[in-house]
């Protein structure tokens, strides 16, 4: 996150101060469908959009107050799980027009400058880098491949098939064992999909992202999972990459494989961090 802001006083109200610029993507100058989304389109808690250009590239942008978007409010919002989802959902509703539309380099969430001016100098900096990475982009869109592990779908061992035992205890343990064992098997031919899900993609894409597996509040999908990638695939290729990965979606039972997308290459837009811009992390879609 990049705020560029003096901390906001305690008694001083979230919407207070002067307004920043919230960026949501970058463009090149002059493209009409980028001008039309912009016009068309609203951002953050239904601000209006604008374009700020300089060198060849023009960003989206929207003005927001500095109380609620200076580093220390914007803080404060970020840990409303409520909020969060409100912002990123408008953030994203931008970039995902936008780029239906024409090539943008979606910007991480929260993007935040003192003014537009300050827009400016930032694209004007980084202005190789950006158009280097709009080239990159031009013609492809992000689809998403997670491996799923779901114990719940695989039949357990039927006591028949467990060793004869001589008491209640030793038949307990020997059920326990045969349930591990199909737990490791399990995770075993997880890996294995996973291995023939990067196989198959790798060869209908341009670039692969490996992101963490999803977790916790993130892991809305049923079972457990084992693999979260992103790969760059060519606008004509994506219906051949949903086919491909498809149909090994249910070769294995208790292992499922999912193809999303498609998306804004977010995975694929991130400005390195001694540059100090980037896009959203966490490979959340």
């Amino acid at each position: 996150m990049n705020t560029d802001s003096q901390p906001r006083r305690a008694d001083e109200p979230f919407d207070a101060g002067e307004e920043m610029s919230y960026v949501y993507a970058l463009g090149r100058v002059g493209e009409p469908a980028l001008q039309d989304a912009v016009a068309r389109l609203a951002g953050v808690d239904g601000r209006a959009l604008r374009l700020v250009e300089s060198a060849g590239l023009a960003a989206v942008v929207s003005s927001v107050p500095s109380g609620a978007f200076g580093e220390q409010g914007l803080r404060t919002q970020l840990e409303d799980m409520a909020r969060l989802e409100a912002i990123a959902r408008s953030h994203h509703a931008v970039v995902d027009a936008a780029f239906a539309v024409t090539t943008v380099l979606p910007m991480r969430l929260a993007t935040v400058y003192l003014d537009d001016a300050r827009v400016a100098e930032m694209l004007t900096a980084q202005r190789g880098r950006f158009l280097d990475l709009l080239a990159r982009l031009d013609g492809h869109v992000e689809l998403g491949v997670k491996v799923y592990a779901d114990a719940d779908a695989v039949t357990p061992p039927e006591p028949e098939a467990v060793a004869v035992a001589e008491s209640p205890g030793r038949a307990y343990l020997q059920r326990r064992r045969a349930q591990r064992r199909g737990v490791q098997d399990l995770h075993r031919a997880a890996a294995g999909a996973a291995e023939e899900a990067v196989r198959v993609a790798e060869g209908l894409s341009r670039a692969r992202v490996v992101h963490r597996p999803q977790q916790g509040g993130l892991a809305s999908a049923r079972g457990e999972n084992v693999a979260n990638e992103a790969y760059l695939v060519p606008t004509g290729e994506v219906g051949r990459f949903m086919s491909a990965l498809g149909a090994s979606a249910d070769a294995t039972p208790g292992v499922r494989v999912e193809v999303t997308g498609p998306w804004a290459p977010y995975s694929f837009a991130t400005v390195t961090e001694e540059d100090g811009y980037g896009t959203e992390g966490g490979g959340g879609r």
